[in-house]
Parts: structure tokens; sequence; C-alpha cells
């Protein structure tokens, strides 16, 4: 049976539809000291469609004619106020290979397990200008980590092997990684970063489908500190996800899940699980500065409040075109230093009593919205 953290496009399902698997994490640069959010993912889009060449959506001629991509994909980029690239390498389906029963994922020489990551990319800038199509900047990274993973997360029946083998969802999500405690080197640009577990403020998640969510929210924080005792939380993790399922074919309302771990301990505001009463709102603001996310959840026992903001500056907007070689969303921010606050409370009568406010610092995050 194939596990969530495993490849879901064997067979029949490997046209139309895309697999990826994700990592974030935090390394610290060893010369200045400062510390760079990265990101790394491992992706196949459409793998029954070709086997020997590379066939990229975003041509012009493809485009014309209406021609599905496929191939597999290693990104990997940073993100900051000094600097930020996406980089794409792109490789022919007949160089992936991957595990139904649990994330062995392998792209030419590059290969992501539960508990090791190894590859890199390299794109020169008269490669990034002579190919918009490769959607990518230029530049190279590096990386051999090791991944500890902590606390984990799934959505519950909507990833289950009944909803998986009839495709039930247009994009399903499963976070083995919620947080994951990294180790290990990269290599970017001419700097060398170590990752430590402590620091790394790791994560690591999957999406596949068929297409991809719109609106797209996603946030995730590992680096919180109690906001009353100023105490380090090492088991205190944040995820965010949603925002619009589409099941069997039709668009739910707007809705969000979300998972709180603290100290061990999970708090889940899960609206498909619908007997437990889990209600929300959130609102996701770009202004001029920032991007926000916040986000109001309850059921009978408890109430979560979060709010987050990452600065502009900081992101970049990644870039995907969908199994039928559309790019939607020409606005997908992403970042890496997402700052905020969690307010987790417990009812108590007929009033909420405050559990403790959690600042977050250096979390993961995106955001994107398309009109069509």
């Amino acid at each position: 049976m194939t596990s969530r953290n495993g490849y879901m496009l064997a067979g029949r399902r490997g046209r139309p539809g895309y697999d990826w698997w994700w990592h974030s994490l935090v390394g610290i640069n060893e010369r200045t000291g400062q510390l760079q959010p990265f990101f790394i993912e491992y992706f196949v889009i459409n793998p029954a469609l070709g086997k020997d060449v590379i066939v990229l959506g975003q041509l012009p001629e493809n485009r014309s004619a209406g021609v599905r991509p496929s191939y597999a994909m290693v990104m990997a980029g940073f993100r900051g106020t000094e600097s930020k690239a996406q980089i794409h390498n792109y490789y022919p389906v007949r160089e992936f290979s991957a595990d139904q029963h649990q994330m062995n994922v392998r792209i030419a020489s590059n290969y992501a397990t539960e508990t090791r990551i190894v590859g890199s990319v390299l794109l020169t800038p008269e490669e990034a200008a002579a190919h918009p199509e490769f959607m990518s900047d230029p530049g190279e990274m590096s990386w051999d980590l090791v991944a500890e993973k902590v606390l984990s997360y799934s959505v519950g029946y909507g990833t289950s092997p009944l909803f998986r083998r009839v495709g039930a969802f247009q994009m399903s999500w499963h976070v083995a990684g919620m947080l994951t405690r990294y180790s290990g080197t990269i290599r970017c640009n001419g700097q060398v970063y170590r990752v430590e577990p402590e620091s790394s403020c790791g994560y690591q998640d999957k999406n596949w489908g068929t297409d991809f969510t719109n609106p797209w929210v996603w946030l995730n924080c590992n680096c919180f500190t109690d906001r009353s005792s100023r105490q380090k939380l090492r088991r205190t993790s944040l995820v965010v996800g949603g925002a619009r399922p589409v099941a069997f074919g039709v668009p739910l309302s707007r809705c969000v899940l979300v998972a709180f771990y603290h100290e061990g301990k999970l708090y889940e505001f899960n609206f498909s699980k619908f007997w437990t009463r889990s209600h929300q709102r959130f609102s996701c603001p770009v202004t001029d500065t920032s991007v926000g996310w916040d986000v109001e959840a309850w059921d009978t026992n408890m109430r979560i409040e979060i709010h987050f903001t990452c600065p502009r500056k900081a992101m970049l907007m990644l870039n995907y075109e969908n199994p039928a070689g559309v790019k939607r969303h020409q606005s997908l921010w992403n970042g890496g230093l997402a700052a905020g606050i969690v307010q987790l409370y417990r009812r108590q009568g007929m009033a909420w009593d405050e559990i403790g406010t959690f600042e977050g610092e250096l979390g993961g995050c995106e955001y994107g919205e398309h009109s069509s």
C-alpha cells in the first residue's frame, strides 16, 4: 500500500498529475554567521507522458500546440532581504524513480530519503536569459543533509488509501516532517553554510494531484519562544495549509487546515473532521511592504489565533506550471522569514482561558491567488 509520503503517480495516475517532496530549513553562513533560509524540492509532472526527453510546457511552440509538460525537476533556492533565487534543473522522466512506500526519490544523481537528502542545481546567467521556459533564476547550490523527523501531521481520511485511489482531491497534502531537524552542509553561490539540528527550523511535506489550489496558503514555523517565560520551545510547531479544496471536481468553501504542536501535544483544527465542529476564518493581506497570514480557528474546546507577516523584499515568486501546461499562479509569494504570534486558548464555561502566547520567527510561507 502506498504511504502518504511515498510516490503517488504510479500507473494511470501519472497522466495527468504531479508529485513533489518539499524541504525548507535554515543554514548558518560559516563566514558571517548570518542565518539563511533555504528550500529544496524534488518534483515530477505527467510522468506517464514522456520517458526519454524533457517536455517543457512553457516553450512557446508547446503552449500554442497545447502540449502538456513531462519531466522531473530539482528546484532549490533561498530567500532573504539581501538576495533571493529559485534555480530549476530539468531531467527526462527516465532519470526519475520513487518508492510508493516511503520517501525514496531519485532524479539522476540527486536523491531524497526519509533520513538524508543530497543534490545540486546549477544554471548560468546566460542559460537563464536564453531559456525563459525554465522559469528559473541563475545560480548554483548543492547540499548533503541528514534529516531527523520529530513531529508529523496527517490531514486524515482525505489522504486515505480509498480517497487516493479514486483521486478525490485536486491537490492533496501530507506533512511527514512538520518539525524536522536537519544537519549537514549547503554550498550556495560560493558561500558555505552549516546546518545544525537545533537551529535548522526544518520542515518537510509533499503535495500531489492534478492542479494547484487557488487560493494557495501555507505557513510553517518551528522557532518559537514562550512570551511569558522567554523560554525557547523545542517541540512547538505550527503549520497552516489550504485554502480552497476541490473534491470530485467541485470547489468547496474557502478553508485552511491548522495544526499546532505545543511542546509535543497536538491541537488540530481540521474542517474535514466534521465531528470536531471546527470553525475558522482567515485572510492573507498583501500590502506594499509585507504579506500576512491572519487565521482564527476554534472548536468546542480550543481556540487558536495566528498573526504572521513576511517582508515582501525578502520573498520571491515561485514558478510552477500545472499538468495542462498552464502557469496560472503568476504571483505565488514564497518566503522564509515569516514572524508573528500564536495565541492558544481553552474553553472554561462561557469564557476562553489563554494557555499561552508564542512568538515565532524564521517561518516558511506562501500565498497566491489567480483570477481564473
